[in-house]
């Protein structure tokens, strides 16, 4: 769907009778309003659709709240999960009046990091392809309280129900960090990640494998193919709307949050990465790796800024019980072929040049994907204009450095308070080509400082158990 006229051709071929406009609010929710498919005109694609925008977080305030929502023909589908025929269509938000781009808008911060690519003249074209993991449970309670708090995920795969009265127990229950990969009966999810993978394909997205993951408990990862920065991004929001909505249809629930268990792997987001000019992969070389040394350099901004991007790469208090060693997580800030161990791995499965990419392994899928990307972006553009040296890679397991050695290599940062004061000191490059705005990241880093504020006040139930009769 390039055109308006395309998009009303495909709505009526369809029945549709509503159309759903769907947009991104900065904290990677996807928000929605619906309209009878008759206000849907070409008009509507130029001068947008109006919406108050103070009730939606980090956005505006009551006495200037109207803001227009502007459809992006490119982004339409026929909604599989409405009743009615229903057409969707993603939005980016522009100001009433002016209908200049608005500035905390995630898609609009996206598509300025792709027009500064751009006139830099250093590439034309940013690829990325993100490998988002999430878990698929059977059920989630969870409470907070003044006087009191828990939660509790289950799943009928998990180990912790190898004794659970289910009328029969037919056991192959996965152990902690067994879940890569074996058959069914093991493997319970076969079916609904195939399913999920269907609806996925029939809006657009082109997968490339789906299978379980490491840890146990329906821990899933789906890969689709790799695509510009705003496309990318505009997937990954239909690929967590498919798997949510899929799982639920089946009467299970699925869960994006990077570490909703102790004692096992986390989600991660490992985003791949790569610049290209006139048709030509520009990471391919004769340097390390077979790559050039424009793909070193990225490797070095990526590096030299990869503290900061923690705060819009792992933006949630949770993502840091992900990043810890131990469990497959890249908490070591170093590159290498191969290595898993790094923040930065060289994959090479194939040795075309147009494979040649970097995988950045520490985000994960609580990232807004137009924030993360867009950013990921911006530090790998510095370190290009930088000539920013990476330093030596690093071919060796990191988890099992002697401690004087891995005491020399960089960490990631260790909470989300110490990734916002990371990205307070440094988010210069964030600013380049006015991608971000210096009101943007304020509101970014106040709004996620109240977000850990609110944890750190909170009694745990663990401290009980450690403090209790102190």
């Amino acid at each position: 769907m390039s055109t308006p006229q395309s998009v009303m051709e495909l709505a009526k071929k369809a029945g549709a009778k509503m159309a759903d406009l769907k947009f991104v609010d900065p904290f990677g929710t996807w928000q929605h309003f619906s309209v009878p498919i008759a206000e849907i005109t070409p008009e509507v694609f130029t001068e947008g659709l109006g919406f108050d925008g103070s009730s939606i977080r980090g956005w505006k305030s009551i006495e200037a709240s109207d803001m227009l929502a502007m459809p992006d023909p490119a982004t339409a589908f026929i909604d599989p999960f409405c009743a009615v025929p229903t057409l969707s269509l993603t939005c980016t938000i522009a100001e009433t009046g002016t209908r200049e781009p608005y500035s905390r808008d995630p898609r609009g911060v996206a598509q300025k990091a792709e027009a500064y690519l751009s006139a830099t003249g250093l590439a034309d074209r940013a690829v990325f392809g993100p490998e988002a993991e999430f878990f698929i449970f059977d059920n989630v309670q969870y409470e907070a309280r003044s006087n009191g708090c828990f939660y509790t995920v289950d799943s009928e795969e998990a180990v912790w129900n190898t004794g659970r009265e289910e009328l029969p127990n037919l056991g192959y229950k996965i152990r902690h960090k067994e879940g890569y990969f074996p058959v069914p009966p093991t493997d319970t999810q076969q079916d609904l990640r195939t399913e999920m993978v269907l609806v996925m394909q029939e809006l657009g997205l082109e997968i490339e494998r789906q299978h379980h993951e490491v840890a146990t408990a329906g821990q899933a990862e789906i890969d689709y193919r790799f695509d510009s920065l705003v496309r990318a991004a505009d997937r990954m929001m239909v690929y967590k709307y498919v798997v949510k909505n899929v799982a639920r249809k089946h009467g299970k629930t699925a869960t994006f949050m990077p570490k909703p268990l102790f004692g096992d792997n986390g989600s991660g987001m490992h985003t791949h990465l790569s610049l290209w000019k006139k048709g030509k992969p520009l990471f391919a070389g004769a340097e390390y790796a077979g790559l050039s040394r424009m793909a070193l350099h990225a490797i070095g901004g990526i590096l030299k800024h990869a503290r900061a991007l923690c705060a819009l790469c792992s933006p949630t208090t949770n993502s840091y019980k992900r990043l810890v060693p131990g469990y497959e997580a890249p908490v070591n800030l170093a590159y290498s072929a191969r290595n898993r161990s790094a923040a930065i791995r060289i994959p090479t499965f194939s040795e075309s040049p147009k494979a040649k990419r970097l995988e950045y392994r520490p985000p994960d899928p609580s990232a807004n994907p137009y924030l993360a990307f867009s950013a990921l972006l911006l530090a790998a553009l510095d370190g290009i204009l930088n000539q920013t040296d990476p330093g030596e890679p690093m071919d060796k397991n990191l988890y099992e450095l002697p401690p004087e050695e891995l005491a020399r290599v960089p960490q990631i940062c260790g909470s989300l308070d110490e990734a916002l004061d990371q990205l307070e000191r440094d988010h210069a490059f964030l600013l380049a080509g006015d991608v971000f705005t210096r009101d943007f990241l304020e509101m970014w880093i106040s709004t996620k400082r109240k977000e850990a504020d609110s944890l750190r006040l909170r009694p745990h139930p663990y401290e009980f158990f450690l403090y209790y009769d102190v």
